[in-house]
């Protein structure tokens, strides 16, 4: 099979076609003829050495597919769509989703939703799974005492994570604030749904925030930056509130009032996706399939792609993502 292999640590140029043998399935899994692969920030952080593979994942890059089942056992375990061959899906992987054949274990794996093509339904795996574990497993974005809805500040509006969360957050009736690096893209973010996309560079977005929620603060912060925005973060933060980091674009030190967090009951968590479970994905991947995949159906959310590239072109991809001009999701073509 064609795939694309990292060669060495580096720039994008160390991206390459290769050819590869088609994966050998382990117990639980599936091929999945690709058609699309998503394109992730964890992919750049392999790319130059920062993110390791976890042991007994593929080494190639690439954490998420979209195609159809060419092979696996679908008799006899844990079917829960009704899965066959030849089924249209997308799954989460933990390695080799930049090659035309990806091996998924058969619990990671959701039908594609309706209406949606394969490129689509490529971007769709790495950013839910991931935003549905953070703001709503791991930081409980819910009501208030008073039978409220929480709010939502994201960081990084326009990134896949942040069209994600924003998107979700507001289809399932929390009002969402989002940052971004530009008035353009704060006004992407606002067209998304938010309701008020802050530009960085030029406004404070703690003061903004105290001022949305009259000066209550926000219930809960996705993260993506880390390092001095954790204290900032702290401040606009309402009594109870949760602060979730999925990412350190800022750095991994910070400083942390303490004493704030006691006074005001405040969470700082933190996860990486990539190295949990098959249990703990399949979890997440039925939550999914209840609670999201019919918002699609509805019109509720939907895939916001800014550009394919042909497989071959990984590099241009990256080198693209590496600028973060764009808005939503990069995807590579087989």
């Amino acid at each position: 099979m064609k795939a694309i292999e990292i060669t060495q640590y580096g720039a994008p140029e160390v991206l390459k076609p290769t050819e590869r043998p088609r994966p050998e399935l382990k117990p639980g899994e599936v091929l999945i003829k690709v058609t699309a692969s998503g394109v992730n920030r964890p992919d750049v952080l392999q790319r130059i050495g920062q993110y390791p593979v976890p042991p007994g994942a593929s080494d190639l890059p690439g954490l998420e597919v979209a195609g159809e089942i060419v092979e696996g056992a679908l008799d006899g375990v844990d079917n829960r769509w009704g899965l066959k061959v030849g089924s249209r899906v997308c799954a989460l992987v933990q390695g080799g989703g930049y090659a035309e054949y990806c091996a998924a274990p058969l619990a990671q794996v959701l039908p594609v939703p309706e209406g949606l093509s394969d490129v689509e339904a490529a971007s769709l795996p790495e950013t839910f799974f991931t935003v549905w574990s953070n703001v709503f497993d791991r930081a409980h974005l819910g009501e208030t005492e008073t039978g409220e809805k929480e709010t939502l500040l994201v960081q990084g509006g326009t990134s896949g994570i942040g069209v994600t969360a924003i998107q979700l957050g507001v289809a399932l009736g929390h009002r969402v604030f989002a940052t971004a690096g530009s008035d353009e893209k704060a006004r992407a973010c606002e067209a998304l749904g938010a309701e008020r996309g802050i530009n960085y560079k030029t406004e404070d977005f703690v003061a903004i925030a105290k001022e949305l929620t009259r000066d209550r603060g926000v219930d809960v912060v996705l993260d993506m930056v880390g390092g001095d925005y954790l204290p900032r973060e702290v401040q606009a933060l309402a009594f109870d509130g949760r602060i979730a980091i999925i990412a350190l674009l800022g750095g991994s030190k910070a400083t942390l009032d303490m004493g704030a967090l006691l006074r005001r009951r405040l969470t700082v968590t933190g996860s990486t996706l990539r190295p949990r479970s098959v249990a703990f994905k399949a979890a997440i991947a039925q939550r999914l399939y209840e609670k999201v995949w019919p918002l699609f159906a509805a019109g509720k959310i939907r895939p916001v792609i800014y550009q394919t590239f042909p497989a071959e072109q990984a590099d241009k991809a990256h080198a693209l993502m590496e600028t973060s001009t764009h808005v939503g999701k990069i995807v590579l073509t087989w």
